[in-house]
């Protein structure tokens, strides 16, 4: 059994089905995983002029399915991963399989702000693909300074009349042809060396309130929508005191994928690794797998 439908979980299951193996991923939301809500994915080698994230994710989807692999849409809410037989509690269903491959990925980090999530979905958001075509011709913020963050800051700025991008530090640290396509978009202004301390509403949010870290200076910003990129989460929870975490909660397995119980593997961004890409994902996906049949060969 595989959990998570990403790009790690998709690629485990069409190398496990290709191998004949018997395969069920488990996926509670939408095909696909954070690459699913990507606007355009533009290094996945293949697609010289990029490709849709819910796109791409399909073609995955499609290519493990047409080996036999069976996905099936539920949420994992409990787990028994000791011993030769694993299971899988769902709210209707109890799975059992001899092999798992942990792909659940990792969710955006939050602000930590008050009333944050109270104002998900009413003006505060983090995915831009998603929640974007909501604040056209509106002003709006990115929060972050990183691959995502810049991403974000791009698609909106077509979209949206300014976009305000707020970053920590005094430079970004996405790739260079990111930043200066983001420099050229004409809307978008930086504040640099900031946090956001406060989120300003009303029934919706209305603006937010950044302070300077060098100077400790305030300032108000208007905007209709905050879009929070700063870092992920690991999805783990589930996991604790079953398998090896390091400090951040994500999984301690090596490049074999294999963690610290037989027969269970990890695969994805919540692997303790130091990149996260789709790309590498993938790859993890195809490693686990063919460690899986290998565990299952002995």
């Amino acid at each position: 059994m595989i959990i998570g439908g990403g790009p790690a979980g998709y690629t485990a299951a069409l190398y496990g089905a290709r191998a004949g193996l018997t395969v069920g991923l488990m996926e509670k939301l939408a095909p696909g995983g954070q690459m699913g809500t990507t606007d355009m994915v533009d290094n996945y080698p293949g697609f010289p002029e990029g490709i849709n994230g819910f796109e791409l994710a399909m073609k995955m989807k499609a290519g493990a399915e047409r080996f036999g692999a069976r996905t099936i849409s539920a949420e994992v809410t409990g787990l028994e991963l000791s011993g030769d037989i694993k299971t899988l509690q769902t709210p209707k269903e109890v799975y059992k399989a001899r092999t798992v491959i942990l792909a659940t990925g990792a969710q955006p980090r939050e602000l930590g702000l008050p009333r944050e999530r109270e104002l998900r979905g009413k003006g505060v958001s983090y995915c831009a693909t998603c929640d974007g075509m909501f604040y056209r011709g509106k002003t709006v913020a990115v929060v972050g300074g990183g691959n995502t963050a810049v991403a974000d800051a791009l698609y909106l700025s077509r979209l949206c009349e300014k976009v305000y991008v707020i970053h920590r530090r005094d430079k970004l640290r996405a790739p260079q042809i990111q930043q200066q396509n983001l420099e050229m978009a004409g809307n978008v202004e930086f504040v640099w060396d900031s946090i956001v301390k406060e989120l300003r509403f009303e029934e919706r949010l209305t603006g937010l309130v950044t302070e300077d870290k060098n100077t400790g200076e305030c300032r108000e910003l208007s905007c209709a929508g905050v879009f929070i990129a700063v870092g992920q989460v690991p999805e783990t929870e589930l996991l604790k005191g079953q398998v090896q975490l390091d400090e951040a909660g994500y999984v301690s397995a090596g490049e074999d994928c294999r963690t610290n119980i037989p027969g269970v593997f990890a695969a994805g961004d919540l692997r303790a690794k130091p990149l996260r890409q789709i790309v590498t994902a993938a790859a993890d996906g195809a490693v686990a797998a063919t460690a899986a049949q290998e565990y299952l060969d002995k």
